[in-house]
């Protein structure tokens, strides 16, 4: 089992917390087989660590075919899905879970990060 922290823009933040937005998409592909929980830090102005949610699946396939899948809960706009996605042949969706809101979200050196990671860290 193992963790990631994830830097995800504060308005997809929302969209998570709210359950409108149920998958969260990259373009890389975490290199360790079983990722269990994904930290979310919420990027500037917020810049803090505000929750932590169970990944329930990871998807891998053509970007079409993701869509297909998860427009549903996507939490983003067609238009924005496929500029994310331009001139790529593969996306990444993690199927996100129950969700653990931080009561008092945390900053990244409470997590020994002393920087901004650019698409995700594992944490253990």
């Amino acid at each position: 089992m193992c963790k990631i922290l994830m830097p995800i823009n504060p308005c997809y933040v929302e969209e998570i917390l709210s359950g409108r937005k149920k998958y969260e998409y990259r373009k890389i592909k975490a290199k360790k087989s079983i990722i269990d929980k994904m930290i979310i830090y919420s990027t500037s102005p917020v810049m803090r660590v505000v929750a932590e949610v169970d990944i329930e699946e990871i998807i891998e396939d053509t970007p079409e075919k993701i869509w297909n899948l998860t427009k549903e809960h996507s939490g983003v706009s067609e238009d924005f899905y496929y500029k994310y996605y331009k001139n790529k042949n593969y996306a990444i969706a993690y199927k996100l879970g129950n969700i653990k809101k931080y009561e008092n979200p945390k900053k990244l050196s409470e997590f020994g990060i002393n920087y901004t990671p650019q698409s995700f860290i594992y944490l253990d």
